[in-house]
């Protein structure tokens, strides 16, 4: 159930081609993208979630590549 102080009344109006509206301060998202979806006469704006490395790194397939041999390798560190 959505609360009285949760809506808030818009205007739209036209950015080149685009149909837009400006979002009001207490409705902002992170970040600098977003996600539109339409279920039926509604459009839900979902801010894009940052996925952490490991999740992104789960879901890539390994690569079966044979690498080079690396001939001139760096010299080892040396404790003076």
């Amino acid at each position: 159930m959505t609360r009285i102080d949760e809506i808030r009344h818009v205007r739209l109006f036209r950015n080149g081609r685009n149909q837009a509206i400006r979002i009001p301060r207490e409705f902002e998202l992170p970040g600098q993208e977003a996600i539109l979806r339409r279920e039926g006469n509604h459009l839900i704006i979902e801010p894009v979630a940052a996925m952490p490395l490991r999740a992104l790194l789960a879901q890539w397939e390994p690569i079966d590549v044979e690498w080079p041999a690396i001939d001139n390798l760096p010299a080892e560190d040396v404790d003076l």
